[in-house]
């Protein structure tokens, strides 16, 4: 098999325009943050229905950034899910703050909102949906729960750029939601991320904390009043972010295009009825950033994965569950603790899925899929 037939699980679709683009921004000799950053934020913003838009060298630590304008630190909690990239928690503890783990729901895999005030405390602060696989969290449940007791809500969207709830772009409304960038993601600036802010944010300390906390009066004049850091956007990929944002409506209708067809293709080798757990077939709200599978217990997901890629075929972890990670068994969590997210954490694969991917190509994996399963004797 030569390395051109190897299907990796993602790939980034860039045009000629954007690398041309890109060029000119390095010929320009801007480079850092500047025009096109600014251009980048303000398309960010009209996609976002108008809110305030910041962007920053990661969705990471757009997360943290947020966290700190709530004033979130020692002593206060903040509710999360224990399946989702291990940045969801790790900015919790950045702040000084204690993450609460929350189980799933199996069946859409994000956080089961009929768990949450039961972990309600006087400590909690905030509530740190994720939207994963970019099918978002019930945000009417979740914004109902975060009303009766006065929390704040900080969407973990890295995934869930241009997914919907009712009808409505995730990011257009409710709190605070912080987006990734990265190039596995449906909207790529190569390395980046957003975060939305709501009417009445301080926006200049989100600023701040983007710049080594750097507060400028006119043109020599400048003061620092607060710890900062150094997470802004470059100029070269704010021009690469531009640019896949006008292609947005087109990657992800080839997403639900391959989502579709991968249904189709599992339903015609009966993987239900065979144990593999599908997820849910949202053609509305999702915006199909990854497709995963949940395989039966007795089944290696390693195993799998290996022959797979002998097959030449690339698949992803997404993701193995946070509390079972050494840093977080040091702070008391155990198997056991929240079998929903194990469950999923250890069978999950994530499958192809990326905009220049072919119909044949899905007809590949199912192909390569069924035949490996069934050396597995499922």
């Amino acid at each position: 098999m030569q390395d051109s037939d190897f299907l990796p699980f993602t790939r980034p679709t860039i045009d000629e325009d954007t690398i041309a683009g890109v060029a000119d921004v390095l010929r320009s000799g801007w480079i850092t943050t500047g025009p096109w950053c600014a251009k980048f934020e303000q398309a960010l913003s009209e996609y976002f229905g108008g809110r305030t838009v910041l962007a920053y060298v990661s969705g990471t630590v757009t997360m943290e950034i947020a966290l700190r304008l709530l004033g979130i630190g020692p002593g206060d909690e903040v509710i999360t899910t224990p399946l989702s990239w291990v940045a969801t928690s790790n900015v919790v503890l950045a702040v000084g703050a204690t993450p609460v783990f929350v189980d799933i729901d199996p069946v859409t895999r994000n956080i089961d909102c009929a768990r949450i005030e039961a972990a309600i405390t006087p400590r909690t602060r905030a509530i740190l949906p994720v939207h994963l696989a970019g099918l978002p969290a019930d945000l009417d449940a979740l914004y109902a729960i975060a009303a009766r007791h006065g929390l704040r809500v900080i969407e973990d969207a890295a995934q869930a750029i241009g997914s919907h709830w009712n009808g409505r772009r995730v990011g257009s409304f409710g709190d605070l939601a912080s987006f990734s960038f990265h190039p596995n993601k449906n909207v790529t600036s190569i390395e980046g991320g957003c975060l939305v802010l709501p009417d009445g944010a301080d926006v200049e300390l989100a600023r701040r904390l983007r710049l080594q906390g750097v507060q400028r009066f006119g043109t020599d004049g400048m003061d620092v009043d607060v710890v900062g850091g150094k997470a802004n956007l470059t100029d070269v990929a704010a021009r690469v972010g531009w640019g896949q944002l006008q292609r947005i409506e087109e990657f992800n209708a080839r997403r639900r295009e391959l989502a579709r067809l991968y249904f189709t293709a599992f339903d015609a080798i009966g993987l239900t009825a065979r144990g593999v757990q599908l997820p849910p077939r949202d053609f509305e709200q999702s915006n199909w950033h990854m497709f995963q599978i949940v395989l039966p217990e007795a089944v290696q997901r390693a195993a799998v994965m290996d022959a797979l890629k002998a097959r030449g075929i690339g698949t992803g972890v997404h993701y193995p569950a946070i509390h079972l990670f050494s840093l977080y068994r040091a702070r008391g969590l155990r198997p056991g603790d929240f079998p929903h997210a194990e469950r999923a954490g250890a069978s999950i694969l994530t499958l192809p899925l990326f905009p220049a991917m072919r119909d044949t190509d899905v007809a590949r994996v199912s192909d390569a899929l069924d035949g490996v399963l069934r050396q597995f004797g499922v």
